[in-house]
């Protein structure tokens, strides 16, 4: 069973319904007993970072998700969800992350180009068990934010907009994707079937 988290962000639904297009079985929940029972968890959101940290501190959800990874359990942030999984964001001021991967989320520069960035963008550099052979494909992105200071080998993909960023991060069983998969059609499909397959 692949856990959704529910910690109050949207877009839940269509990437609960993506994974079910596919044939898993996906559960959106905020129950900490779901998590320990499923086999993959995905945290996605769009929203402000600083809300989103509350909730799943107070909720207790924060050190479940990381008991939870240090069992080996494959685990992807999406979005909002990647940008979590860094150790700070300057989003609104500053705000401590769950510091799962080494880097901090910055505002993009835009230099005269719109933001937030949303619409349609290739991937660079792919790599890992979810991007292997994608360099090229297009992916969907809205967001006003981006990770900055990630090691190389932490960075699964990269895309230009106001210079090059990561779009995605792997880390061990530890996904993140900045682009929308559930809105990016076969390619991002074939993201996600990818990260459900795996053990």
């Amino acid at each position: 069973m692949i856990a959704i988290i529910d910690y109050g962000a949207g877009n839940l639904r269509s990437v609960g319904k993506a994974f079910e297009y596919m044939g898993f079985n996906a559960r959106i929940t905020g129950d900490i007993k779901l998590l320990k029972e499923a086999s993959h968890i995905v945290l996605p959101g769009v929203g402000a970072f600083a809300d989103a940290v509350r909730v799943l501190k107070n909720s207790g959800m924060s050190d479940a998700i990381k008991k939870e990874i240090k069992k080996g359990k494959p685990f992807l942030g999406i979005c909002l969800g990647m940008q979590l999984l860094f150790g700070r964001s300057f989003e609104n001021g500053g705000h401590k992350g769950l510091g799962l991967i080494p880097g901090t989320v910055a505002p993009i520069a835009g230099e005269g180009l719109k933001v937030p960035h949303m619409g349609w963008n290739s991937l660079h550099e792919c790599k890992s068990a979810l991007l292997g052979g994608m360099d090229g494909g297009y992916v969907y992105f809205v967001h006003s934010f981006a990770a900055k200071g990630v090691p190389d080998k932490y960075t699964a993909a990269t895309a230009d907009y106001s210079g090059r960023f990561p779009a995605a991060v792997n880390k061990d069983n530890i996904y993140g994707l900045q682009f929308h998969p559930e809105k990016s059609d076969e390619t991002g499909l074939l993201i996600l079937r990818r990260f459900g397959g795996l053990k």
